[in-house]
């Protein structure tokens, strides 16, 4: 039975990993500059630039947004705010927020398998080698990645390649970034959609930020004194 099971699992990994090597060649084939595209936008932070770069793909806008915000949370070392804000423009607050959630949960849990499965000595070598060892009892717990996830502009590469080598099991990393996804996107959308529309909403933007801080500088006060 364990060997069926286990047979099973790394079928379905090799499917996975094959599958998502057809679709980035495929992308690459079909758009020859997309990823050099994507790059220097995100490097950048041309949020106008994306804006208009995803609606010239017409009806596939939402397709592209996806595997757009998709790419960056999977590599991960590439800041997301650039397409969160871009959704928050094209599909509005709440298509925005929805679009970059989702995308970005399955972009964190690829880059968790990947790192998991076939980089797994690779990552542990790198969180040695920036004295990040300490660190691994909390991204252990379900309740410590959830929170991890919460936190709106968090590096998405460094908190999964602590959850990858952590004893954290799938389904809880899976249900921890779902969960906790959700509010530091509807954030990060919210922040650029009133960013970039300024003169409508700058007023929201304003208290956003105002109440942001706010809590986060209740947070650090009583952390401090636990």
């Amino acid at each position: 039975m364990m060997n069926t099971s286990f047979f099973r699992e790394s079928h379905l990994k090799l499917s996975l990993f094959a599958l998502l090597g057809v679709l980035l060649i495929g992308i690459h084939w079909y758009f020859p500059d997309f990823y050099e595209t994507i790059w220097h936008l995100a490097i950048t932070g041309n949020i106008e630039g994306t804006v208009e770069y995803i609606h010239s793909f017409g009806v596939w806008a939402v397709v592209i947004s996806s595997f757009i915000t998709i790419f960056v949370t999977m590599v991960g070392v590439l800041p997301s705010i650039f397409i969160s804000a871009a959704n928050g423009v094209i599909f509005g607050l709440v298509g925005g927020t929805l679009i970059s959630w989702l995308s970005e949960t399955i972009g964190v849990t690829i880059s968790f398998i990947l790192m998991r499965t076939l980089f797994h000595s690779t990552v542990k070598q790198w969180i040695t080698h920036k004295h990040l060892l300490f660190k691994l009892d909390k991204y252990s717990t379900f309740s410590n990645m959830l929170l991890a996830r919460a936190i709106p502009y968090a590096p998405n590469g460094v908190v999964t390649a602590l959850g990858a080598v952590s004893s954290l099991r799938y389904k809880e990393y899976i249900a921890a970034c779902l969960i906790g996804k959700l509010p530091s996107v509807a954030f990060e959308v919210l922040v650029g959609h009133d960013f970039i529309l300024f003169r409508n909403h700058g007023s929201r933007l304003v208290v956003t930020l105002l109440g942001i801080s706010i809590c986060y500088a209740i947070i650090i006060y009583f952390r401090r004194r636990k």
